[in-house]
């Protein structure tokens, strides 16, 4: 199996290094992400000027476009015959309404666009916590794996995954199978001067019980299914 790796965080991140980590006993990894960070960019994709696609070694390329310009890419140059798009791990969640605005699942839905299968990754961080522990996040992501990637998926739809960060000392998470919470993030922002500057609470957005936000702050495994067209 052939597997095509980006994200929106940058070639460099480390949580696309865990996402290599968790692939490798199920496939052949190409990767092209991009070369700096495009996180919240969403679908956005480069028709008005020349991308420039650097190879850095055999399997590895950057580009200095955004995660959909790196599938849209891959897929009509660097790597056509991809048997899965993969995107993550992203440092943060992506949970609910914030597929619209991210650039990890805007790659996979480019993916699904074009007719491949494809996962976002993303890894929930509670407030005020500090480090990630990335192995333990990439063994996580590879048993998601091995399960998404032999289950059958109909054409035109796509996975996401929101990786937990639970408390010291809980359970290992289970996966569960949900759908995405509906409800908008909270709309607040501070005043200085003519300057507005987003402060909404990530961490306390509504989770009606049983959707992927519930899941994820609960301490589990979130895995959506979502289609590209509504």
């Amino acid at each position: 199996m052939k597997l095509l790796l980006t994200n929106d965080d940058g070639i460099d991140a480390e949580g696309l290094a865990a996402l290599a980590q968790a692939a490798a006993p199920l496939g052949t990894a190409i990767w092209v992400a991009p070369d700096s960070h495009h996180s919240g960019c969403g679908h956005r994709v480069t028709t008005d000027r020349p991308l420039k696609l650097r190879q850095l070694d055999a399997s590895r390329w950057s580009l200095d476009g955004t995660p959909a310009d790196c599938v849209r890419v891959a897929l009509a140059h660097a790597a056509p015959d991809v048997d899965w798009v993969l995107s993550g791990i992203n440092h943060g969640g992506n949970l609910g309404v914030d597929v619209f605005h991210s650039g990890t699942v805007a790659a996979v839905r480019e993916a699904a666009l074009h007719g491949k299968p494809a996962i976002a990754l993303s890894h929930y961080r509670r407030r005020g916590a500090e480090g990630t522990d990335w192995p333990r996040v990439a063994g996580w992501a590879r048993q998601v794996l091995a399960l998404l990637l032999d289950r059958p998926i109909q054409p035109g739809t796509f996975w996401n995954v929101n990786l937990p960060h639970p408390l010291a000392g809980a359970d290992e998470p289970r996966i569960v199978f949900c759908p995405l919470e509906a409800g908008p993030l909270p709309l607040c922002f501070r005043s200085e001067g003519d300057l507005l500057h987003y402060s909404g609470n990530y961490h306390e957005r509504h989770r009606q019980p049983g959707t992927d936000v519930d899941v994820c702050f609960s301490g589990h495994i979130a895995v959506t299914q979502l289609a590209v067209h509504g």
